[in-house]
């Protein structure tokens, strides 16, 4: 079953009839933004609602985390987990052809109504576990932005996040290359007092997360286990800045931030945190102790699968 926003296709063969995950009737308001404003006056409206969800699905910033990246005409794309389209934009103009994959029929029509006039871009509705049955195997780059830690919530096994890999890798084709960007647990943010991103409580990534399952980031070396165990040929780690959420910069292991250069840190939007000491000061020792890629508040990976 195929519906049509404009030129945008929305595949719901395997959407099971009801939204799996909401954040309630702000919805309603994201759906009418995307369908009476301009793209271009998505950040007017951010500043006027002064609001968190408004401004996480519809900041211009949120390109940012792939508006660098070299998509070209002849690349297919999949975009898994893309949600209301905030990161969408960055690919579209770009690549030849992006799929897109979402639990949310409301979301992928806010999606869809944002880009409604682009003629290479496909919804499917539904859990990634059904969506894949029916995906072609040769996309060029598949992307995972702020997706791979809730993979326990829907991938079934003893080991999730391998087998979620191991499930996308599955549609690469030759030469393909995934595109995760994730929290690391262990970013300065939260020892300096930031609330954990999904969960809101205190050090609880810090902590190994012994008391949810809800959601799962990692630290550098535990991502790469990850990526090891999953059967990833190779990877290449980068560091948006302040995080992948709203990057300003990102940085790479061949141009680490120099001491001085990290200040712009208080950058909670939507909860409250302590702030136990300064994180400029903090940063600049770890940059100088050559510590500063284990402790960056999040990871863009770049991995051959």
């Amino acid at each position: 079953m195929v519906e049509k926003i404009g030129k945008v296709e929305l595949i719901l063969d395997d959407y099971p009839g009801v939204d799996l995950y909401s954040d309630g009737n702000v919805e309603d308001l994201l759906v009418e933004i995307a369908k009476t404003t301009h793209p271009s006056d998505f950040d007017r409206v951010v500043a006027r609602e002064e609001s968190w969800p408004v401004m996480y699905h519809f900041s211009s910033a949120r390109q940012n985390i792939l508006r660098h990246y070299p998509f070209t005409r002849q690349m297919k794309v999949l975009e898994i987990g893309a949600g209301c389209g905030a990161v969408t934009g960055a690919i579209l103009p770009k690549a030849g052809q992006v799929d897109c994959v979402d639990l949310s029929k409301k979301r992928s029509m806010v999606n869809a109504l944002r880009h409604r006039d682009a003629d290479n871009l496909r919804i499917y509705l539904g859990n990634f576990e059904d969506v894949e049955k029916h995906i072609p195997a040769d996309y060029d780059i598949i992307t995972l932005i702020g997706v791979f830690e809730y993979a326990s919530s829907y991938i079934k096994g003893a080991h999730p996040y391998e087998e979620f890999l191991k499930q996308i890798m599955r549609h690469l084709g030759p030469g393909g290359k995934i595109l995760m960007a994730i929290e690391n647990r262990l970013g300065l943010k939260y020892f300096a007092g930031c609330t954990e991103d999904h969960t809101g409580n205190y050090f609880e990534g810090i902590e190994g997360y012994g008391h949810t399952k809800r959601a799962k980031t990692f630290s550098k070396p535990g991502l790469e286990k990850v990526l090891e165990a999953a059967g990833a040929k190779g990877w290449r780690f980068f560091y948006p800045y302040p995080d992948y959420k709203f990057p300003t910069v990102i940085y790479s292991d061949e141009n680490l931030p120099k001491p001085g250069s990290l200040s712009d840190n208080i950058r909670n939007f939507d909860r409250r945190r302590l702030v136990l000491f300064d994180e400029k000061e903090a940063f600049d020792s770890l940059i100088q102790d050559g510590l500063f890629p284990l402790f960056s508040n999040s990871f863009l990976v770049e991995i051959e699968g």
